[in-house]
């Protein structure tokens, strides 16, 4: 199965596929060096933080398993819909609200198509230089004098 990993470090994303078996039975929170996730990448250390299944439901730290569940949520994780007040122009979130959201749980299955990872360790190289996408600055053409 391919995983599309989410790489960040310093404000900036990579995106990768890889068919590592390493992250099934991982949870959101764990551990995993880089040599582990492609050969480039060693020295590397990473930190799961989120993951979403092939519905697009995302991964909630919070709920064990492997699975899906209904929980109730607050504003925050998983809530974003806002709600109109009568007679106010602005659409905001009315104090006090829960609704039930479907999450996944935090522990990485088949199910997983997209993980997150944040580089916690560097290694060697820039993250950008070890998977090969290193942006090079743009090359200025060279102007012509006007006579």
């Amino acid at each position: 199965m391919v995983f599309k990993l989410d790489l960040s470090h310093k404000g900036k994303t990579h995106h990768i596929d890889s068919e590592s078996e390493v992250f099934i039975g991982k949870k959101i929170g764990d551990k995993i060096s880089g040599e582990e996730i492609k050969k480039e990448l060693e020295g590397a250390e990473f930190t799961i933080t989120g993951a979403s299944d092939k519905a697009g439901f995302p991964a909630y730290s919070k709920v064990e398993g492997t699975g899906m569940k209904r929980v109730l949520l607050t504003k925050g994780f998983g809530l974003k819909k806002k709600h109109k007040k009568k007679k106010t122009s602005s659409p905001t979130l009315v104090k006090g609200i829960r609704m039930r959201r479907t999450v996944r749980a935090n522990t990485m299955s088949a199910d997983i198509v997209q993980i997150n990872l944040k580089m916690t360790k560097e290694g060697p190289q820039s993250l950008a230089t070890m998977l090969g996408k290193e942006e090079k600055p743009a090359e200025k053409a060279p102007e012509t004098q006007v006579q």
